[in-house]
């Protein structure tokens, strides 16, 4: 049975079934630590996912070869790749491999569904200053009334936590 999760607001309330009606799976809104956790894991992952892009390039155009890009075609080549990266998984399962460790899911803030390809770029897009302009995106969320990332925010996203897989 697929999971349907429902808003990130109703989900905070207690959900009340009428007899003989199924009740929805609820979910929760994932918490700080765990997302934080989930980026540092995430940030591992990703250094072994540029040595890759950077390193093959690199051995097929031979070492002696002495060429260097630019910075700033540097810089794009590593949005380039992240992005491809994250909106691929974003797109396919709503999670990263960090996330699916963590068991957390990226959803549509209104109606629980995944994010079309164009929010996930949005998305992806706006972590960048979030994350470099001294962690004022994350900081946000200290502040958030539902401790939301400000990127999350602004793109009408969330990350929900996933009930723990059934044993057996």
């Amino acid at each position: 049975m697929k999971r349907n999760p429902e808003r990130p607001a109703a989900a905070a309330k207690a959900s009340t079934a009428s007899a003989g009606a199924v009740e929805r799976p609820r979910v929760e809104l994932a918490g700080l630590r765990r997302r934080l956790a989930s980026m540092l894991y995430e940030s591992m992952l990703l250094l072994g996912v540029l040595a890759l892009t950077f390193l093959v390039p690199y051995l097929m155009l031979g070492v002696g070869l002495q060429i260097a890009p630019p910075g700033w075609f540097a810089w794009l080549h590593i949005f380039a790749v992240l992005g491809a990266y994250f909106v691929w998984y974003w797109r396919r399962h709503g999670q990263t491999l960090a996330m699916q460790t963590w068991r957390l899911k990226l959803v549509d803030a209104a109606d629980g569904r995944s994010l079309p390809l164009g929010r996930c770029w949005l998305r992806y897009a706006l972590c960048w200053p979030s994350v470099l302009l001294f962690g004022v995106g994350l900081l946000w969320a200290l502040i958030d009334r539902d401790r939301q990332f400000l990127h999350d925010r602004l793109a009408g996203s969330c990350i929900v936590l996933l009930p723990p897989a059934a044993k057996g």
